[in-house]
């Protein structure tokens, strides 16, 4: 059973145009979010699912030069896109992470995979409901979970956010939900405004300092310690990108 880690990351934000290349200490949103990624322990591939514009050929470019796997597919029908980048790399098992994630933890992804991997499920995630930070968003499911949902989703939101068919249709598909074991879900620590850069980029900066690869459990140590740096982004809502597709 082969589990692949695809990444869905674009140049075209609405609200922060050009994110994934925005730097810091000279590296790239997107090298960030693979660094992290790529030290799963339990995935065979990490794949990047990007699309055919040209806005994106830095992406794909990026990818080449660091010996990444990769697809460019839709830029609007995003579940077209990652069942057909899952397709191309012959997955069994399929984790999404989205490119917003610069702070993702392996440790986190490897949980949700090792749930799934146990316990015969279609699909396996940490945010329904979320009690992990926004950022560390985790979803785990069998290829044949996402052909479904790729044959049968219609509406708009259903194939620009990859997922909401399976998780709207607990009768089709056997579902299960992790917790973090205390609420952390207020915290945003996904890069979607200049804002949330703002943060990340203090986060980062730290990690650094210390020269730790920071963990969820570093980071919460952080902002304990610098609490006020919470105040930068508080004023996002969670998964507001999906809630204006539903409209």
């Amino acid at each position: 059973m082969k589990t692949v880690i695809i990444v869905q990351a674009r140049m075209g934000s609405t609200r922060l145009p050009g994110k994934m290349m925005m730097s810091i200490n000279g590296r790239p949103m997107v090298e960030y979010v693979f660094d992290r990624v790529g030290l799963s322990k339990l995935a065979d591939e990490v794949w990047l699912a990007t699309t055919v514009s040209v806005q994106d050929d830095v992406l794909a470019q990026w990818a080449e030069k660091n010996n990444i796997h990769y697809f460019r597919g839709s830029e609007d029908d995003v579940l077209d896109r990652y069942y057909q980048t899952a397709k191309q790399a012959e997955a069994d098992i399929v984790a999404r992470v989205t490119g917003d994630c610069p702070l993702a933890d392996y440790e986190v992804i490897d949980q949700v995979i090792a749930e799934y991997k146990e316990g015969g499920y279609d699909y396996v995630s940490n945010v329904h409901p979320p009690t992990y930070p926004d950022g560390l968003d985790m979803e785990v499911f069998s290829f044949e979970a996402l052909e479904k949902a790729w044959k049968e989703a219609k509406l708009p939101s259903e194939r620009e956010h990859v997922t909401p068919y399976i998780w709207e249709n607990p009768d089709k598909f056997k579902m299960k939900n992790i917790t973090a074991g205390q609420d952390f879900s207020a915290q945003r620590w996904t890069l979607d405004t200049k804002e949330d850069f703002e943060l990340i980029e203090k986060i980062i900066l730290e990690c650094d300092r210390i020269n730790s690869k920071c963990g969820m459990a570093e980071i919460l140590e952080i902002l304990a310690t610098h609490s006020e740096w919470l105040k930068i982004n508080d004023k996002y809502g969670r998964n507001e990108g999906y809630k204006k597709s539903e409209k």
